[in-house]
């Protein structure tokens, strides 16, 4: 059953009870991250297998996504900052448990192309905290999965 978040801000992805933060290097641009993360919206599934769909709604002042598994999000995108800074709050999921959560992606420059940092912000009850904490080795490795193929297909782009 599908449930409204407390909104939270910016902020919250540093105050938040849990917040998982996930980096890698790629080779790509900043410019070129930022692109795929916020202007391709609908092109996420490609490069990030744990997502089966994902679009724009409200203009592209939100998003809805859809995991393997079945869990959605209804999402409002929080922070453009075009080559730097991504970010969006969930408002509606049908994940149980969650009261409150916040994801941040950040791109700084690097020798050899971008420094990509995914911040996943929660809160929930104890157990689900618990649970997420858990799960963060598999989170990681489907974050440095889903950032090598966005490399790949970042490059095969610009070949």
């Amino acid at each position: 059953m599908t449930h409204r978040l407390r909104p939270v801000e910016l902020d919250f992805a540093e105050s938040a009870p849990l917040r998982l933060v996930f980096t890698a290097e790629v080779r790509a641009s900043p410019a070129a991250v930022y692109g795929a993360l916020a202007e391709d919206v609908e092109g996420w599934p490609g490069w990030f297998t744990a997502i089966t769909s994902a679009r724009p709604t409200r203009g592209g002042a939100g998003r809805e996504v859809r995991l393997r598994g079945g869990t959605r999000f209804v999402e409002t995108i929080m922070s453009r900052e075009p080559g730097e800074r991504y970010a969006y709050r969930v408002d509606e999921t049908n994940a149980p448990g969650v009261r409150a959560m916040l994801e941040e992606w950040r791109l700084t420059p690097a020798e050899s192309g971008t420094r990509v940092q995914w911040t996943m912000a929660v809160d929930g009850p104890a157990p689900l905290r618990f649970v997420m904490g858990l799960a963060r080795p598999g989170l990681g490795r489907a974050f440095r999965d889903a950032v090598r193929s966005l490399d790949r297909r970042l490059a095969s782009a610009t070949a």
